[in-house]
């Protein structure tokens, strides 16, 4: 029996690359529909719920946070949640048996998750509790809180505060992160690239790629690269080439026009 998925996710590159790679993994799957709101995917899932063995789920959309949607509609498929939240929301999500990948994810991130699913006896990873979730909505919803504005790194043989306006951008090698500074310093900071992503205002900082998160005024200019890319130059410059993928183009623009 054919798998029947629906996709709730407001940047419509992102859905149209969802479902085809998810198309790609196994020609299968049925998309049932592409919902891009909170209000569409209510309204939706009110009628059709039932009829989803998977959904594909962003956090935040267009007009709130996609789980407000648990407060109306009595959802008991299975939810993979595609998000860059960390800690604090992942951990809610594995307490209640909620998969998820983080973004920008790839073929081999879906991949696994398809697996992982798989792996279930039955559909009985049910939200068994809501409220948890709804706890979860309303911290989304009010992260100022949640921001960093300073780290401790070392500096030979001290620890020095750093602040987050001193940052250019974080990058990471060889499963280290690192901090470059205005002045071209680079420090080591604790944390993968997705658990920074998550304690940094993202009125300042973007997720590149995998390999950097840069803040706002450290762009200098926006080249057009090869298939549909974009590439960054930087203040100061950077060594490595900064390349924003054409699936995130749009997001790109919408965070630069913000």
């Amino acid at each position: 029996m054919a798998l029947r998925i629906a996709i709730i996710e407001d940047e419509p590159a992102t859905a149209r690359n969802l479902k085809f790679l998810l198309q790609e993994l196994d020609p299968g799957i049925e998309v049932l529909a592409t919902l891009g709101s909170v209000k569409e995917a209510t309204a939706w899932m009110q009628q059709h719920a039932a009829e989803c063995g998977l959904i594909f789920m962003d956090i935040r959309l267009n007009d709130g946070v996609s789980l407000d949607i648990f407060s109306t509609v009595t959802i008991t498929a299975p939810v993979i949640f595609v998000t860059a939240y960390n800690d604090y929301a992942l951990q809610a999500f594995k307490a209640n048996g909620i998969d998820y990948i983080l973004k920008p994810f790839d073929e081999q991130d879906l991949q696994q998750a398809l697996t992982r699913f798989r792996r279930l006896t039955g559909h009985d990873r049910q939200l068994d509790n809501i409220t948890q979730l709804r706890q979860l909505a309303e911290s989304i919803r009010n992260p100022s809180a949640h921001y960093r504005h300073s780290f401790l790194v070392h500096f030979r043989d001290r620890l020095l505060p750093l602040s987050t306006d001193e940052i250019s951008w974080f990058c990471t090698a060889e499963e280290t992160s690192f901090a470059v500074t205005t002045d071209n310093k680079k420090h080591i900071v604790e944390g993968t690239l997705e658990q920074l992503q998550e304690q940094l205002d993202p009125q300042f900082f973007f997720r590149v790629n995998r390999q950097f998160i840069i803040h706002r005024k450290a762009i200098r200019e926006i080249s057009f690269y090869f298939n549909g890319r974009l590439l960054l130059k930087t203040i100061p410059e950077s060594t490595d080439k900064m390349l924003i993928s054409k699936a995130r183009v749009p997001e790109f623009k919408s965070w630069m026009n913000g």
